[in-house]
């Protein structure tokens, strides 16, 4: 059964932290957009039992992702 992932939770601040954040960084919010899909592609592979390894894939793009959202947000990307 898929199981969404709080991204807030995750990268331990409020929405309304981001969200405030992600209105200033069109870098963050491009990212946060993206996450948003991948996200959205996993639960529907986990969903359609595709194979585990189309699975696993989706997720390791979705983790790249979120590391890069963690980075934007603690300021450390060189853009």
């Amino acid at each position: 059964m898929p199981v969404k992932h709080d991204l807030y939770q995750d990268l331990s601040c409020t929405k309304e932290v981001v969200q405030q954040k992600r209105a200033n960084d069109p870098h963050l919010n491009a990212l946060l957009d993206k996450y948003s899909v991948v996200d959205n592609q996993v639960l529907s592979a986990e969903a359609q039992a595709l194979g585990d390894d189309d699975v696993r894939k989706l997720k390791e793009k979705r983790l790249s992702i979120k590391d890069e959202i963690s980075k934007s947000l603690n300021g450390s990307v060189s853009r």
